[in-house]
């Protein structure tokens, strides 16, 4: 993210280049870009013959190339982009000799997801040492970052959201960006002149319930609340498809072994810095306090007894060694843990 913005803001300063190579397995910052470009470079009175917009599996390296060295129609500057230039991948060697020698007046952007150019190919090197060219990775986010990435979008927006909203979006969304993006959206409209999104408000417009999720089992959990962690596994047997058996168990499964790592922390250094648990935990430190709660309930050899009990469960749920339903799973899951 920090990466665009200073990608941004070198348009604003210094101008554009001629090419923009965007790449990797994050397509939200490569669709953010692209939409910049095509929304802010050409001038809505020349859209119609200085804009172009190809698609990779319609167009040959030939075509785009012929399309870049034309000249702008009454005016400074020709935008072409190259959606889904993937498509392009066996060919894609062959714009070298254009990167070589660029047509100024064009501003050429490949938009180019899910995958990435071989760095030790002559097209990268030519890429990455030209003055003339730009290149953005767009990787995916790790899951721990993903909350940070919505604090910050909810910020530029001017907004402010509840941890737990930010907690729920993470949980029910994951890191699909694009998704999250389009949901907040959807929320801002809903808010009109307010300002803050509430558990409440992406429980009755995403249709995430507040209550009954991974998020709050695992709170429930962790503060070894046996009624409320109960209560949420009879939700989850009425609501399997939204609520997976495996996605659960995955959950609990980092949750406790991240205490673990939480008592080994604490265990060489009791008065260590709670920022730095929270960064070496790769959480953030909103976060902390249940994983502190829970390190006073379960004791490390009890994390360990827990993590092989969830194991086992696991490949129960796989068919390994067991036949019960996920529901009564989870049921012996909680019976084992909680008490």
């Amino acid at each position: 993210m920090s990466e665009l913005k200073k990608m941004i803001t070198s348009f604003k300063k210094d101008g554009y280049k001629p090419v923009y190579f965007l790449m990797g397995e994050e397509p939200y910052f490569i669709d953010f870009l692209s939409d910049h470009f095509t929304n802010n470079v050409i001038s809505e009175e020349e859209k119609s013959f200085n804009q172009v917009i190809l698609y990779g599996k319609d167009v040959s390296v030939n075509d785009i190339m012929s399309q870049a060295r034309q000249y702008p129609f009454m005016g400074d500057k020709m935008l072409v982009v190259i959606k889904e230039a993937q498509e392009l991948v066996k060919t894609i060697d062959q714009f070298s000799s254009y990167f070589k020698s660029v047509q100024p007046s064009t501003i050429l952007v490949f938009c180019y997801k899910y995958k990435t150019l071989d760095k030790r190919k002559e097209l990268y090197k030519t890429l990455s040492k030209s003055e003339f060219a730009e290149i953005l990775e767009s990787n995916k986010l790790k899951d721990y970052q993903v909350e940070g990435w919505i604090k910050t979008l909810i910020s530029d927006e001017k907004l402010e959201i509840e941890p737990k909203a930010v907690a729920m979006l993470v949980e029910f969304l994951g890191n699909d960006l694009s998704k999250i993006s389009n949901e907040i959206d959807k929320l801002k409209i809903i808010l009109k002149n307010d300002k803050l999104i509430t558990a409440d408000l992406v429980e009755e417009n995403i249709g995430i319930s507040k209550e009954y999720n991974n998020f709050e089992l695992i709170n429930a959990v962790a503060y070894k609340n046996e009624a409320k962690a109960f209560g949420i596994a009879k939700y989850f047997a009425l609501n399997t498809k939204n609520n997976p058996f495996v996605v659960t168990t995955s959950l609990l499964y980092n949750f406790f072994s991240k205490l673990l790592q939480y008592h080994g922390m604490i265990y060489k250094n009791a008065s260590a810095n709670p920022a730095d648990i929270a960064k070496q935990l790769g959480i953030n430190q909103y976060g902390l306090k249940d994983y502190q709660a829970a390190g006073k309930i379960y004791p490390m050899k009890k994390v360990s007894q827990t993590i092989a009990v969830i194991r086992e469960i696991d490949l129960k749920g796989k068919g390994v060694n067991g036949s019960l339903t996920h529901d009564d799973l989870l049921k012996e899951l909680l019976i084992k843990v909680l008490r």
